[in-house]
């Protein structure tokens, strides 16, 4: 049997995965599980664990290796868990090096059960060179790694390190060769990709680096980027989004809050007014631009009066794909340490927030209806539009086909195909 790897998290994640999979086959492992976990949340950490048990249960024989965020920022974790065999830090994943180690550990009766460096030490990030995604039909590009900032919420910078970016060629590279094995869609992934490029020579910037894909792969058909930091997106970005078709209408960012006070306890980098400029200014650039976004509700401290900002965000930035986090406190971060909203506070806010969330999407799918849009089918049945929304087709589809669909209707949830 070969080596299979279970992905939880980001699109970074996903990326990954296939890197893992691939180093540890050459490696020499077999009948072997891979758990690529993510920290994000106390809520991912304890799905994870669930699966660690799930597949215990399942393949009594397998090899069981957890790696990734949860791994790397809370080793012990997993450690005291009986059922991984072995727990591998988020650096090591990746090289040949690391796995190579991990194999020798299993020769080892007395080996350490956690083979876990300091991220920090580690000082670039190299271009992957991923052929092809299992299952998908889009293919993702990691262009960055890490963070240097430091949000008073967030764990995953000490899971993923300080910012590093790969080189602008390599990146070129990478893209072209997934092109040539047949992706039409690219996405663009990382921890920040709008900090690309600060540690390369001459300080490129992400919107340099998506005109030098457009440029030298001209055979490209689509591309996406994945989430953003609206405050740090620079004029070659937006010009590209104004000028350049291929790039998509989509853009997921980064936002948190709706409140001025408490976007300045998380140590964002912008305030509410900023969120909305930018929204109006893409929009005047693109003014089919599609916006999701990350925003929390119940962060410690929120009033209702701050909650109600975050829920009016929504219609003055005109969002429409929401990502809703319910506040999780996780260990080593300032926003753990203070004063703390009722656990059912927050859940009914999360809970009102996702219907906003709801009502927005369903404004967004009524005036999709009698449009046609370009689909990229990613399974017989169903595809995403330029927009990033969800499309049933009425007839199956070859999966990676572009097609031309005329909107018919939408169940509320997604778009169907006449």
């Amino acid at each position: 049997m070969t080596v299979d790897v279970v992905t939880f998290g980001c699109r970074l994640n996903a990326v990954e995965s296939e890197v893992i999979r691939r180093e540890a086959e050459r490696a020499g492992f077999s009948d072997t599980v891979v758990v690529n976990t993510c920290a994000v949340t106390a809520e991912a950490v304890r799905q994870a664990r669930q699966a660690i048990r799930a597949l215990r249960r399942d393949r009594p024989q397998a090899k069981i290796v957890v790696t990734g965020c949860a791994a790397q920022t809370e080793p012990q974790t997993f450690v005291a868990m009986p059922e991984p065999d072995l727990v591998l830090g988020n650096a090591e994943k990746l090289s040949a090096a690391g796995w190579a180690l991990a194999r020798a550990s299993f020769a080892l009766d007395d080996a350490p059960k956690a083979i876990v460096n300091d991220i920090m030490a580690v000082c670039d990030t190299a271009a992957h060179l991923v052929d092809s995604f299992s299952g998908r039909t889009r293919a993702f590009v990691q262009v960055q790694n890490g963070c240097d900032h430091r949000c008073t919420f967030c764990i995953i910078p000490f899971g993923r390190g300080n910012s590093r970016s790969v080189p602008m060629g390599a990146v070129v590279e990478d893209v072209r060769r997934l092109v040539a094995n047949n992706y039409c869609e690219i996405v663009l992934t990382g921890v920040d990709i709008t900090s690309y490029g600060a540690d390369l020579p001459g300080a490129p910037r992400l919107g340099a680096l998506v005109k030098q894909i457009l440029k030298h792969v001209p055979e490209l058909k689509r591309l996406r980027l994945s989430s953003i930091d609206s405050v740090e997106a620079d004029r070659d970005l937006l010009d590209a989004l104004a000028t350049e078709a291929r790039l998509m209408p989509h853009l997921h960012l980064s936002l948190q809050s709706g409140d001025d006070l408490i976007l300045k306890r998380m140590k964002r980098r912008h305030l509410r007014g900023d969120a909305i400029a930018f929204c109006a200014q893409a929009r005047r650039l693109r003014p089919d631009m599609v916006f999701g976004a990350d925003l929390i509700a119940g962060f410690p401290t929120e009033t209702e009066a701050m909650f109600q900002r975050t829920l009016d965000l929504v219609e003055e930035c005109g969002l429409t794909h929401l990502h809703v986090f319910p506040f999780s406190p996780r260990p080593g971060t300032p926003a753990g340490r203070m004063p703390q909203l009722d656990r059912a506070a927050i859940k009914e806010r999360a809970k009102r927030l996702r219907a906003r969330g709801a009502a927005a999407l369903r404004r967004h799918l009524d005036a999709e209806v009698g449009a046609t849009r370009r689909v990229l089918a990613e399974s017989r049945d169903s595809g995403h539009t330029e927009h990033f929304t969800k499309v049933l087709l009425a007839t199956p589809a070859e999966p990676g086909a572009i097609l031309d669909i005329r909107i018919a209707a939408h169940d509320g949830r997604q778009l169907l195909a006449a």
